[in-house]
């Protein structure tokens, strides 16, 4: 299949964020008591929005974050992603180089998503094609976001595929009728177990974005080098 829409999750995806926002959320977490691991984060954090986390916080340990919480962490957030955000390795090149539409929707809020597109310099790539789950009535494992994301882009979701790290992103994917493509490149892979929810099934899955373009040649323009040289 030929896509009419490609759908990029953000972290975890095309930027190297999970390990740092994760090792924030844990310092800013002790901060109040609450002692929690990677392994912890990956089972019940990674992929969801941030509304999650004081909910289940209250459920698990019976502290009741204070409201400063979440600007708390957002800005010790933003100085990690200053100093130590990265874009994945070829993603931007694919994006360059993508010959179907595309689009991002993702569970950070529209701060962090701006703070991580500004800081990478995709803002420019995504200007007008960016989604959140601020934006719909549920966040993944629901498929809202990804609906509402096709319907914005004006694409039918069952010619659309979602490119996801998470295992929540690909339940919400496979919900909304897409095709699912689990991208498995993020550092944080190295060091957290995130297995799939029961019947999750990537269609594809791949490590890198280089891996990506040399199974999906047809999604890509060739570059001016490679087209001279045939």
């Amino acid at each position: 299949m030929r896509p009419a829409l490609i759908i990029f999750d953000c972290d975890g995806v095309l930027i190297d964020s999970e390990l740092l926002s994760a090792g924030t959320l844990i310092d800013a977490l002790a901060a109040h008591g609450v002692e929690v691991d990677l392994a912890f984060v990956a089972r019940h954090f990674i992929g969801r929005a941030y509304a999650v986390v004081p909910v289940e916080v209250r459920a698990r340990f019976g502290i009741a974050l204070p409201e400063s919480f979440e600007a708390e962490y957002r800005a010790r957030l933003v100085a990690a992603f200053e100093a130590r955000l990265t874009v994945m390795e070829g993603a931007v090149e694919a994006l360059a180089a993508l010959d179907v539409p595309f689009c991002l929707a993702t569970s950070s809020s529209p701060p962090r998503l701006a703070a991580s597109l500004r800081i990478t310099g995709l803002d420019r790539v995504f200007a007008g094609r960016a989604f959140t789950a601020s934006e719909v009535a549920r966040g993944k494992p629901a498929p809202d976001l990804f609906l509402h994301a096709a319907a914005r882009m004006g694409a039918d979701p069952r010619a659309c595929v979602v490119v996801e790290d998470s295992g929540v992103g690909l339940q919400a994917g496979q919900a909304a009728g897409m095709e699912v493509w689990h991208f498995t490149g993020g550092r944080h892979f190295a060091v957290m177990e995130l297995p799939l929810p029961a019947g999750v099934q990537p269609h594809r899955r791949f490590t890198s974005f280089a891996e990506l373009r040399a199974a999906q040649p047809d999604l890509f323009r060739l570059s001016a080098d490679a087209a001279s040289s045939r």
